[in-house]
């Protein structure tokens, strides 16, 4: 197990996890061993995620970096979008979807490596998606005021909901029966057999993170040092701890045997793992906390051995089951394929260390060495100030 996180100062930290069998008391006690840091991006990080293999940054210099944890070697990076990365999401070991602030959703083999599709998902940026426990669906938001639900199996738009507001996070729940949808400080809860709000909850500040924990209660994180557990029933408050002493940017949650537990990534550099109770009105009990010294804006969580079921996504069969009741306007976003080569290409065998700047990474297929992608901006840069001088 290892706990992964992005900052603004451009680097990924690995901190290898210990749990300890033995109590300290009554007190469990974990330990957290540093074990990689990684300066790839050339901006802050601005998204993570995990699955059983591979680790993926996204940041604001409009790229994603591919880190495989087994062999701890850097695996190249993706160049597709022209805007920060600001979302990415695993489905299973064998696709990734990406979205950005150019307004694209891309859908990428996560086995070679290749943007299978790319889709115009928004008239603004895409702020957040996340996809179906299915893999049938996929909901994002964005800044043109829309909710969007996506068939993954077509690869094509299915509905288009118009919101007042431009939310910024949207989350299936563990039996994807409902959704969440996070507008600055209010949190609106939607069914998905009627597709229409159930309920609100509002939170005290505005919200950065949200996890479910179980199919009804909702971990909530925002611009402050609490982190508050919602029941999506009842939404009244069960519990809240004082987790940090700045903001909490990111969440994360997992379950081993015998333990469910919470990770939480902080402004103030610490990244903390908390014990859950069965009973969600006891706060939780602090497991082990480090200090990254670092602003910290992102987090995930690798978790080598545990078995991953959700290979790919469903052959394209059944319809999408989403209520008619949902607002259809009838424009199909026109999701275009950007990258699928009939010849495919084998990795590079020449990787870069985790730990070291010495060999790079070369891949087709969407798939680029970092020295590759900084020699391209650097001579565009040098094409418009010669466009310049000649206008001039």
């Amino acid at each position: 197990m290892e706990l992964v996180a992005g900052c603004y100062e451009q680097v990924l930290f690995g901190f290898a996890v210990h749990p300890e069998s033995e109590a300290c008391g009554d007190h469990e006690q974990w330990t957290l061993v540093a074990d990689f840091t990684h300066h790839a991006h050339t901006a802050s990080l601005s998204a993570v995620a995990v699955n059983s293999r591979f680790v993926v940054t996204g940041s604001k210099d409009e790229t994603i970096h591919i880190y495989d944890m087994k062999k701890k070697i850097e695996h190249g990076a993706l160049v597709h979008h022209s805007g920060t990365i600001t979302c990415l999401k695993f489905y299973g070991n064998r696709h990734l979807i990406s979205g950005a602030e150019d307004g694209l959703i891309c859908i990428w083999d996560a086995k070679k490596w290749e943007c299978l599709k790319s889709i115009k998902a928004h008239k603004g940026q895409v702020t957040f998606l996340s996809i179906h426990p299915s893999g049938k669906l996929a909901l994002s938001v964005g800044t043109d005021k829309t909710l969007r639900t996506w068939n993954l199996v077509e690869g094509r738009s299915a509905f288009i909901k118009n919101i007042k507001q431009n939310a910024h996070i949207v989350e299936w729940s563990p039996s994807g029966e409902q959704y969440v949808v996070i507008i600055q400080n209010k949190i609106d809860i939607y069914h998905l057999d009627t597709a229409s709000i159930s309920g609100t909850i509002t939170n005290q500040k505005r919200i950065s993170s949200v996890k479910f924990l179980s199919e009804s209660v909702l971990a909530v994180a925002g611009d402050e040092e609490v982190i508050r557990f919602f029941d999506c029933d009842s939404l009244v408050c069960l519990c809240e701890f004082k987790a940090h002493e700045n903001r909490v940017k990111d969440m994360f949650s997992f379950e081993i045997p015998e333990q469910h537990v919470i990770v939480t990534a902080s402004s103030d550099g610490f990244i903390k793992m908390w014990k859950l109770e069965q009973d969600k009105k006891v706060p939780p009990s602090l497991l082990c906390e480090v200090n990254t010294k670092a602003r910290l804006t992102c987090l995930g969580v690798w978790l080598a051995k545990v078995p991953d079921t959700k290979e790919s996504f469903p052959p394209a069969a059944e319809p999408s089951p989403v209520s008619k009741e949902q607002s259809k306007t009838g424009k199909k976003e026109p999701g275009d394929t950007v990258h699928k080569d009939e010849k495919q290409s084998k990795p590079n065998t020449k990787k870069r260390s985790l730990a070291s700047d010495s060999k790079k990474a070369t891949k087709e297929s969407g798939l680029v060495s970092t020295k590759k992608r900084k020699m391209v901006e650097m001579l565009e840069k040098k094409r418009k100030k010669k466009k310049i001088k000649i206008m001039q």
